[in-house]
């Protein structure tokens, strides 16, 4: 189910669109559906990493929902790169709605920071990174 389709859409606060995909702004997290086909990386991410950097900034915690609605590849090599881009990506989950992309998300856990990252249902993806992203905010403002 796309994130135009789910019961939250009426959340969403701003949306960007690029040749990778779409982004789907809320006010603590993104949700990125990226286009079928297309291999994520530094470059054809470029856009989605500008417009992540302009709505949160480099300092407001924020979490990512990737929603593998479409069959995608990641380079995941980048990685570490990506990280360093966002110092303020505090949570990180994968919502996979077949087998392949369960499969995926296992693999693509391997190079993450975050634990638990892989859902299958996106409701339980965008409530476990929202309560991430809430954690962290109150443990940075004490």
């Amino acid at each position: 189910m796309t994130i135009v389709n789910s019961n939250v859409a009426s959340q969403i606060v701003k949306q960007e669109q690029s040749e990778a995909g779409t982004l789907h702004f809320f006010n603590h997290i993104a949700v990125v559906e990226f286009n079928e086909g297309i291999h994520a990386d530094l470059q054809s991410g470029r856009k989605m990493i500008n417009d992540l950097i302009q709505y949160f900034g480099n300092v407001k915690p924020f979490g990512l929902v990737a929603n593998r609605v479409n069959s995608y590849s990641i380079a995941l090599l980048e990685t570490t790169e990506v990280r360093s881009i966002f110092p303020n990506l505090v949570a990180y989950g994968i919502v996979s709605h077949n087998h392949a992309g369960r499969m995926n998300a296992e693999i693509e856990s391997q190079y993450c920071a975050s634990q638990n990252i892989s859902f299958d249902n996106l409701y339980e993806g965008l409530d476990a990174v929202y309560k991430r992203v809430v954690t962290k905010m109150g443990a940075s403002i004490s």
